[in-house]
């Protein structure tokens, strides 16, 4: 049974129409598998809102949620971001730099605006 106020509640999501409930009922099947979920829709309609509820309600709830605004990341170093990179793999790496996915190793990473 899905106990769709406790996954409201987690992230302050409001409302009791039918799409809300929908997506509740939707949050509470994926947060029990261990499967990756492509999350879509338009600007601000609540796409990381969705990603905190799926994280909190799942058993990776205790390890990190990594958020990344992908747009925000230029082209030219997107790789490095997210998988990090070793000292002087590159002109410029001084440091090892440990990327977004090892960060979010057991955990839960959002990609958006991955478009």
């Amino acid at each position: 049974m899905i106990d769709l106020d406790k996954i409201r509640q987690s992230v302050g999501m409001i409302g009791d129409s039918d799409q809300i409930v929908e997506i509740l009922t939707l949050i509470g099947q994926i947060a029990s598998t261990d499967i990756s979920v492509l999350v879509t829709g338009d600007s601000g309609s609540g796409k990381e809102m969705v990603a905190k509820a799926i994280h909190k309600n799942s058993k990776r709830k205790f390890e990190s949620l990594v958020i990344v605004n992908c747009a925000a990341i230029p082209s030219g170093i997107l790789e490095s971001e997210l998988f990090g990179h070793k000292k002087g793999s590159f002109t410029g790496a001084v440091d090892k730099k440990v990327g977004y996915f090892e960060s979010a190793h057991k955990g839960t990473i959002f990609l958006d605006e991955i478009g």
